[in-house]
């Protein structure tokens, strides 16, 4: 038997565990105008505080929004949450739309995009000094990219059923190893998940806006394309750092990837400090690292835990062990109106559970970088028939196709587990209509995308006629899970927090961010005094 069953027989041992699935969802979205151009106004008053409140906030820009959902255990609860913030967001907007894509509408200027606002309290500030800096960095267009991220984590059972009684400690050294062999097999065929879901093979051509690419695009209208491309948002073009290719962080232990991490946030770059830091008293960026911030790390999935008041993210990790993970993976599907579908979020079930139960041996940097280019290689021209990807560092090949197959033949045994536990066929049928889509890659979403965009003569008019049918959609929405009443609830109750966390400043910005930024210095000074000693 292999460990892969045996593991799966422990699971199957404890029925309720499929129903016991902890998920959430974060969806971004640009506002845009009735002619598909970005809004120049400001996050609407109406929905509250971007610093504070729970259900909606902005990401880079005032014109990006990102809906955020409470964990649940429920798929219809979860859906019914993200369709009820999505109704109240467009009730308040008016004529403004929820961009459909990952990919941009027309931005005519860069400086068109203006970065996230938060108030004058030192936190709110130090937000949008960040984004100040990622626009020196890496410029505002690749920062407006959409995308949707799953939050997930097993249930205590889960972890039951596979190590049995441990100790507090023995249990959470358990989880971030398993966690961390998740996110190694995801490295090694997530590539499935672009595949499959990826939903911008095109771009506006107001997107380059002068930049130089080597990409062979073809065009139509005023879109450009690849052919057989399936996540353009995932490549070079989008959400990557070419500073951070230089960046050794591993998966192998807990321990070597907050080493990692806090190395790079340690790591002067040479490219970063011609920006300056601060300059003729006005600040650009938070300090001229590689890495401002752990958050600046792009990574296609991330190891993380539920932050304690003033605590950063890897102290987190480093204190508590890992409490979930994040799939940042995800375009906006163009074909849902809430940018992912309950099918989506059940293959995501099917996939990190059979990661979890997987073998997953020690990765090292070849092996990394091999998976990192089958990656762009998906992303580039996944739907390209015979498309070749390498296995390791050995020098063997198999098709994409081949692959897949493997995959989906012990995915299925995971779906029936699941099904068992439930008591339908739901994971089962998602398993089988998306196998179709191996052989027949013009069903994936891209390859459906693609073909719209070319019948109706580019990405703009595809974008305002999903657009504009999502919005009459989620006019006509009524309430399932939340309701008017509480939502504008938490817009009063998020503008009087903001206010409070203004008012209880005792401090200067410059001050604060000294204080924040205490730790380089800490880090940095650490070889000095033992070289004195």
């Amino acid at each position: 038997m292999t460990d892969f069953a045996t593991r799966l027989k422990l699971v199957a041992q404890q029925p309720d565990i499929v129903n016991a699935f902890n998920r959430g969802i974060e969806r971004e979205t640009l506002r845009y105008t009735k002619d598909g151009q970005l809004v120049q106004t400001p996050h609407p008053k109406a929905l509250g505080s971007a610093l504070t409140n729970q259900y909606i906030t902005t990401d880079f820009a005032e014109q990006l929004l990102e809906f955020i959902t409470p964990v649940s255990r429920d798929i219809p609860t979860l859906f019914k949450q993200l369709s009820d913030i999505h109704r109240f967001a467009q009730v308040t907007m008016g004529e403004e739309g929820l961009w459909p894509m990952s990919m941009p509408c027309y931005v005519g200027d860069e400086e068109n995009i203006q970065l996230a606002q938060y108030g004058t309290s030192n936190i709110g500030k130090m937000k949008t000094l960040y984004r100040q800096g990622l626009k020196h960095r890496y410029g505002s267009l690749m920062q407006i990219i959409s995308g949707v991220h799953f939050n997930f984590s097993f249930p205590e059972t889960f972890w039951d059923a596979l190590y049995g009684p441990q100790s507090e400690d023995e249990r959470c050294s358990s989880k971030s190893a398993a966690y961390l062999g998740v996110i190694r097999n995801y490295y090694r065929f997530g590539w499935l998940l672009p595949y499959l879901f990826g939903s911008s093979p095109a771009l506006c051509s107001s997107f380059l806006q002068g930049r130089e690419t080597s990409l062979p695009f073809e065009k139509t209208g005023g879109t450009l394309y690849l052919p057989y491309a399936t996540s353009l948002r995932l490549s070079d073009l989008g959400y990557t750092n070419s500073a951070q290719s230089v960046l050794r962080i591993g998966f192998n232990s807990l321990e070597q990837y907050l080493e990692g991490l806090r190395q790079a946030i340690h790591t002067p770059s040479g490219e970063f400090a011609r920006i300056g830091v601060k300059v003729n008293d006005e600040y650009r960026q938070l300090n001229s690292n590689v890495l401002q911030i752990e958050n600046e790390l792009y990574a296609p999935i991330r190891p993380k835990r539920v932050t304690q008041s003033g605590e950063k993210p890897s102290d987190a990790l480093a204190n508590r062990g890992i409490e979930y993970i994040e799939v940042r993976s995800l375009d906006v599907n163009p074909f849902s109106p809430i940018g992912i579908t309950e099918e989506q979020v059940r293959f995501l079930d099917l996939f990190l559970t059979w990661a979890a139960l997987s073998d997953s041996e020690p990765m090292d940097d070849c092996e990394l970088s091999c998976w990192r280019e089958n990656w762009q290689k998906v992303i580039l021209e996944g739907r390209k028939p015979g498309l070749e990807l390498q296995i390791g560092c050995h020098g063997e090949v198999l098709t994409l196709q081949a692959w897949a197959k493997r995959v989906f033949s012990e995915l299925r045994l995971v779906a029936e587990l699941m099904d068992e536990a439930s008591g339908d066929k739901a994971y089962q049928d998602v398993c089988e209509r998306l196998s179709t889509h191996i052989e027949q890659p013009e069903k994936t979403l891209s390859g459906q995308l693609l073909e719209q965009i070319k019948q109706s003569g580019g990405l703009g008019k595809t974008g305002r006629e999903l657009g504009e049918h999502y919005r009459q959609y989620h006019l006509n929405h009524d309430y399932q899970y939340y309701s008017q009443q509480l939502m504008e609830e938490e817009v009063t109750r998020s503008v009087e927090e903001q206010c409070q966390i203004e008012q209880d400043d005792h401090c200067s910005f410059d001050e604060f961010l000294q204080q924040y930024f205490s730790y380089l210095n800490v880090r940095e000074e650490q070889p000095v005094r033992a070289a004195c000693e």
